[in-house]
């Protein structure tokens, strides 16, 4: 038998395309969305809406990317550094509200 995942979870992965990095590319991203990065070892690409950038809790994803890539992201994209559990976590809420 399978491993369940929690609603929330499965909400999210239904919201947010992802794949390998190594298979898509930047014409993929729809009008009003934003291609991010996002992992602390390994990076995953996740497509957003880009109403997102501008709630707090994102704004403070965000400043941490600041913080720590400056306008040099390694992926040649937006890079979060965040744990990928925490990022869909905070996009299924900000989906819900």
């Amino acid at each position: 038998m399978g491993i369940r995942l929690p609603s929330i979870l499965l909400n999210a992965k239904q919201i947010l395309k992802t794949q390998a990095l190594s298979t898509r590319n930047q014409s993929d991203v729809p009008k009003g969305h934003i291609a991010v990065y996002v992992g602390e070892i390994q990076r995953k690409r996740f497509v957003v809406p880009i109403s997102y950038l501008k709630h707090p809790s994102f704004v403070d994803l965000l400043n941490r990317s600041e913080e720590e890539f400056g306008f040099r992201h390694p992926m040649g994209g937006l890079t979060i550094p965040c744990r990928e559990d925490a990022f869909i976590n905070l996009t299924a809420r900000l989906h819900r509200s």
